[in-house]
């Protein structure tokens, strides 16, 4: 088969100008149907087009594809390698064109995703669920990292999209609000606060509160000053520079509590215990966001966008 398509290529190469792949379409459409006349009536052209078409063939390769007779045509052994030949080419041309034609549409292609939140549950992680479901033939490729990073890569073209906490634009980008997700405190089995469902902020003073160095943290530290206004009632914060899971193992052996968001509890770690924090005013959630160049043309950021539009209907701001 190598060698047969070896020898069209040489052939299609040398003598192109002579046929198309429109010939190519004919010849093969009346092998199926071993009928010039069934094959025209198949294609809805005139017979005397389609013979002559094939014709021209046969001549622009110097070979006869077609032994003709009164009860129809059969290709000659020649023909029937050229045509096998044939087949396989433009079946890799349709699919070509198929790709392409999907790809223009945001249905096939490449999508880049930065993000700072666990994807062992929460919204970010059944979006890509839905969105990998609608356009199985987008390769999606997750980067992991600071929102400080992910602007950066955002704003190199490294990123087609960043997923952060807080809603103000990233420097030269596009923003769109997306979901928000509750605060939960974790906190170790048999800690005072883990009697009760839910904690107060107020309930932190005292406590020895583990952050990442990364955000979420910031938005954290944020929260601790707005919600807690004397720095007398704030809980003492230490700062590691680790993953959520090892934050959380430190946790559960007992160095202090930490603050995570609802995406951050999907996966559970001994010795660990969550609970809702809460102010006068209900739960207290931190807000997410969609950040992108406005001059990105990639069609799958395009479909995505449109994704998150139908799921979180809120208007676009920035520029």
């Amino acid at each position: 088969m190598t060698n047969e398509r070896r020898s069209a290529d040489t052939l299609l190469r040398g003598r192109s100008s002579a046929f198309t792949l429109q010939h190519l379409r004919y010849a093969i459409s009346a092998e199926d149907h071993g009928s010039f006349r069934q094959a025209a009536e198949a294609l809805l052209l005139r017979q005397s087009k389609l013979s002559r078409c094939i014709r021209q063939l046969e001549e622009s390769i110097g070979m006869v594809v077609f032994e003709r007779s009164s009860g129809g045509v059969r290709a000659t052994n020649a023909g029937q390698k050229f045509l096998r030949a044939a087949r396989s080419i433009l079946e890799q041309m349709d699919a070509l064109v198929a790709i392409a034609n999907r790809t223009g549409r945001g249905e096939a292609g490449q999508l880049a995703i930065g993000f700072y939140t666990s994807l062992s549950n929460g919204n970010l992680r059944a979006t890509l669920m839905d969105y990998a479901r609608r356009f199985p033939q987008i390769e999606i490729s997750m980067f992991e990292s600071s929102r400080l990073r992910l602007a950066t890569a955002v704003r190199n073209g490294g990123l087609d999209i960043a997923i952060v906490t807080g809603e103000s634009p990233l420097l030269d980008c596009k923003a769109a609000p997306l979901w928000s997700e509750r605060i939960l405190v974790a906190v170790p089995e048999g800690h005072r606060l883990a009697a009760s469902e839910t904690v107060y902020w107020t309930d932190l003073r005292g406590e020895t509160l583990l952050l990442n160095q990364d955000d979420p943290g910031e938005e954290f530290q944020d929260l601790l000053v707005t919600k807690l206004a004397s720095s007398e009632d704030r809980p003492r914060v230490l700062r590691h520079d680790v993953s959520r899971g090892s934050l959380k193992n430190l946790v559960g052996a007992g160095f202090g509590v930490s603050l995570v968001t609802e995406a951050g509890i999907g996966l559970t770690f001994p010795g660990l215990i969550y609970r809702e924090v809460r102010d006068g005013a209900g739960a207290s959630r931190v807000g997410y966001s969609a950040h992108w160049r406005g001059d990105n043309e990639n069609p799958a950021l395009a479909s995505f966008l449109t994704l998150l539009g139908e799921r979180y209907p809120l208007p676009v701001v920035g520029g």
